[in-house]
């Protein structure tokens, strides 16, 4: 990505980079965004995330900076992303206070995060990350058509309202010839601590109807889980509290997912050969 035309300064040594949305919020997208972040760094490479969520930025808190963390500045321009857990993050939540409302219309919040975006020094990264704002927005189009973006991950609940929000997503990825690497869906099923009993709460195999319909891989699912929301909690995500669950090896497996569905895009077309003969 770094040879293309056109690409902003501050992302010339990003490698890839993949946004990761919902149609609706409360899907657990910024919980997805950070564990598997931390699977792709838990693998080897160089990872970084993008809070484009300006009206509501949680990943400084999922990540556990402090709440008055504030990035260096270099030669006035650019900023030097924090860091934690090896993750290379900037948010909009490290420029402001916990008390300010980002009470900014459209095209006010747009610029801000591309300013963030492309001022930020990532240097060399394998995976940025980019946890979007719910919904289809002004935010999303934006990113859609001035950034080079790799491809997208559609975040769901099996819940029938959260599917028709996700639909939404898709569609206007597929709009912007942004691909759709998969989806993953969230809070599939509840185990009970207590009992071990399974109840898929917000219905059943909602990822699967949207495979079907849209031709898109099923990443993998995760549990309604209450270690999962503690550990985002707490600046502790499932990847760095728990790296043995069995909710962390799933997000193992969604990461290497999402890199072999890229390095196989990245291969080159094999060239045919021609073969003579006298027949």
């Amino acid at each position: 990505m770094a040879e293309q035309a056109g690409v902003p300064q501050g992302l010339a040594g990003v490698k890839h980079i993949i946004a990761v949305a919902s149609g609706k919020g409360g899907v657990g997208k910024s919980t997805t965004t950070v564990n598997l972040a931390l699977a792709m760094a838990a693998d080897g490479y160089k990872v970084g995330v993008l809070d484009a969520d300006i009206y509501g930025p949680s990943q400084g808190m999922m990540l556990g900076f402090a709440p008055d963390t504030r990035p260096q500045v270099r030669n006035e321009k650019f900023f030097i992303p924090p860091v934690a857990h090896g993750i290379k993050t900037m948010s909009m939540a490290f420029l402001t206070t916990q008390e300010t409302p980002m009470a900014w219309r459209g095209p006010m919040a747009t610029g801000a995060l591309m300013q963030i975006l492309t001022q930020t020094e990532w240097d060399e990264l394998d995976y940025l990350f980019i946890d979007m704002p719910p919904g289809t927005g002004d935010i999303q189009l934006t990113l859609a058509q001035k950034v080079p973006v790799s491809g997208s991950v559609v975040v769901t609940t099996p819940q029938d309202i959260a599917l028709l929000d996700a639909r939404r997503g898709i569609e206007m990825f597929n709009k912007v010839n942004i691909p759709v690497l998969g989806v993953v869906e969230n809070m599939s099923v509840h185990v009970c601590s207590n009992c071990g009993h399974k109840e898929a709460i917000f219905g059943d195999e909602g990822g699967q109807k949207l495979s079907a319909e849209y031709g898109v891989d099923v990443l993998g699912k995760l549990p309604l889980s209450l270690a999962i929301r503690e550990g985002a909690d707490a600046g502790k995500p499932t990847m760095v509290s728990a790296p043995e669950s069995d909710a962390a090896k799933t997000y193992g497996e969604i990461a290497r997912k999402l890199h072999a569905l890229l390095q196989s895009r990245a291969e080159p077309f094999a060239v045919p050969t021609i073969g003579m003969s006298d027949d």
